[in-house]
């Protein structure tokens, strides 16, 4: 099911730390989560793995500014600047953070520890080197929010084609979740956030859910597998689009600061 990346909380409440508008307390509760603990290995001055404080507290010390996303997929390595090295782990776990301000970039590896029933999820966040680029394939909120609106019509219209759409309790349960969600606006991103990034990133959390719930929700009309494979094609460049929208709302702080707006 569609879910909201950890690179896009890191990033979010990290940017808000940076700018101290919330407390280290509160930005590690928005960050974590769910999770059980978060963690930052690599970090240059650092010898082993920190606590998420001290770690963005080290990052505001080697000269960060801010702190952008990226969800890669292959072939498509959005948000991303190089080295290789970086990139190929950043597409490895399909999400990473990148630094404004310092060659830094971060990359989540989430373990699940505990016993059957009381599993627990703890995140790593690796630290590696970048190459000071401009990160790829980044819309502005104006041409994401533009981009977004035709790839809601063209999801809608899939779905409805392939008998998806609303199609069972299943769905049905989805898009309540994700109602509920969405009238939490406020906790869509964190403080110091423009309100166009919110709205540009709570349509592209509703594309993505329907995308979500067309390649989850069984195979609908799609009976053979052309169709199926007519069903993938047809959604791809939606699924791109909201991804897309998403890095550009996370990103919205560190390009408003860039055009001296902050």
């Amino acid at each position: 099911m569609f879910s909201e990346p950890r690179s896009g909380r890191l990033a979010a409440w990290g940017n808000a730390l940076l700018a101290g508008l919330v407390s280290p307390d509160d930005a590690v509760v928005a960050i974590v989560g769910e999770d059980a603990v978060h963690r930052m290995e690599g970090l240059p001055g650092e010898s082993g793995q920190v606590g998420l404080s001290l770690g963005l507290g080290r990052l505001r010390a080697l000269g960060v500014a801010g702190l952008r996303v990226a969800l890669p997929a292959p072939g498509h390595p959005l948000g991303l600047s190089g080295p290789p090295e970086f990139n190929a782990r950043a597409l490895e776990a399909e999400e990473a953070v990148v630094c404004h301000g310092a060659a830094l970039g971060l990359v989540p590896e989430v373990y699940e520890a505990g016993p059957d029933g009381d599993v627990h999820v703890e995140v790593v966040w690796h630290c590696l080197p970048v190459r000071e680029a401009p990160p790829a394939d980044v819309p502005s909120l104006g041409e994401a929010e533009r981009e977004l609106a035709e790839a809601l019509r063209e999801a809608t219209e899939v779905l409805s084609r392939l008998d998806v759409a609303g199609s069972g309790p299943v769905a049905e349960a989805a898009i309540d979740a994700y109602r509920a969600r969405a009238e939490r606006g406020r906790e869509l991103l964190a403080p110091g956030y423009p309100p166009r990034a919110v709205r540009v990133l709570e349509l592209a959390q509703r594309v993505g859910l329907l995308v979500s719930l067309a390649y989850e929700n069984g195979h609908g009309g799609a009976v053979s597998s052309a169709e199926m494979g007519a069903r993938a094609q047809a959604l791809r460049p939606v699924e791109r689009t909201a991804r897309r929208a998403q890095v550009a709302a996370y990103n919205a702080y560190v390009e408003e600061r860039e055009r001296g707006i902050r």
